[in-house]
């Protein structure tokens, strides 16, 4: 299913970060920026670890990584603590056998009846496993028009 105009969505880190560092996809995930928006508060620390990776492995400078976490913090985002899903996500993460804090994107997802778009083809991959539950839950990056 692909994303209606004006569709609220969750994204994750690995949407955002391609607003601020020019990579592949980065005109796609520009486009989001017309939708509704939300994420839990994690997205920033993920980004903050996604930026320092990009310094260190010297694909950006100190003043490039942050002019970009600069750039993020003041991208139009409806922005939920992670606390209020924790739980869930603990539940998510066990059942796709993923790392929680994937967990915690979904978790925001299904709480509030959005969907979740990334770009992290190892998310999606496990997502739309067989035997998943969560594939309602996921609209992936290739999705977006």
């Amino acid at each position: 299913m692909s994303i209606e105009p004006g569709e609220r969505l969750v994204i994750d880190a690995s949407v955002a970060v391609k607003w601020v560092v020019p990579e592949a996809g980065s005109e796609r995930a520009e486009a989001l920026l017309d939708h509704n928006l939300m994420a839990p508060d994690l997205l920033f620390v993920e980004c903050a670890n996604v930026l320092w990776k990009k310094l260190h492995r010297g694909e950006l400078t100190r003043d490039e990584a942050e002019i970009a976490a600069r750039t993020l913090e003041q991208v139009d985002l409806s922005i939920v603590p992670a606390k209020g899903y924790f739980v869930r996500a603990l539940a998510i993460a066990a059942e796709l056998d993923h790392p929680a804090y994937d967990g915690v994107y979904l978790a925001v997802a299904e709480g509030n009846g959005l969907r979740l778009v990334t770009a992290d083809d190892r998310l999606i991959r496990k997502v739309r496993q067989p035997q998943g539950q969560f594939g309602h839950l996921l609209a992936s990056f290739d999705e977006i028009p």
